[in-house]
């Protein structure tokens, strides 16, 4: 049975899970490389939050297309899109001016810089009435505290550490050996 020409066109295309998934996934594994390595480098990683930014912004208008049936709604969503994610990276870099590391050291903008990403992730998600987005947000808000328990935490665990290989040591070398003869 054949169709007629031009009814492929009208017909919906629709990709597999995995392909609709991914740029969330994606977004998603650059956020979790990113708290990791703002928690074990003990540096910000600024740059890295401002280039992510934008790229959620492009996730937020592709997630948000399918539901703005009209003209209109699309330019509105990426009109809103647009300024909220601008406004987002002024505020970060405002966290950046000299006047402002008077009173933050490095890890605290590192930290409040991530924050404000992840406060504007849950937003734009609101707005752009995607829930993948909203979710990324909630995802990301994890790694606020685990970003400063790992800062808190991480003399106290090498300490901690060392102290169970010391013992180790010890009881190891006082452990009492059969003699075969």
């Amino acid at each position: 049975m054949t169709t007629a020409p031009g009814l492929d066109a009208a017909k919906p295309h629709h990709h597999p899970f995995w392909m609709r998934e991914l740029p969330f996934s994606l977004v998603l594994i650059a956020t979790v490389v990113g708290v990791a390595y703002a928690s074990f480098s003990n540096k910000p990683i600024i740059l890295y939050w401002e280039a992510l930014a934008p790229a959620i912004c492009v996730v937020c208008i592709v997630s948000g297309w399918p539901s703005a049936r009209d003209r209109a709604a699309r330019i509105r969503l990426l009109a809103t899109q647009t300024a909220h994610w601008v406004s987002f990276l002024v505020v970060m870099n405002l966290l950046l001016l000299p006047s402002v590391h008077k009173v933050f050291n490095a890890n605290a903008t590192g930290l409040a810089v991530f924050t404000l990403l992840t406060l504007g992730t849950f937003t734009a998600g609101i707005h752009a009435f995607s829930w993948q987005i909203c979710l990324l947000g909630v995802v990301m808000s994890v790694g606020i505290p685990a970003i400063a328990w790992v800062e808190n935490t991480a003399l106290t665990a090498l300490v901690v550490l060392a102290g169970v290989i010391s013992i180790a040591i010890v009881v190891w070398w006082h452990w009492p050996r059969k003699h075969v003869e």
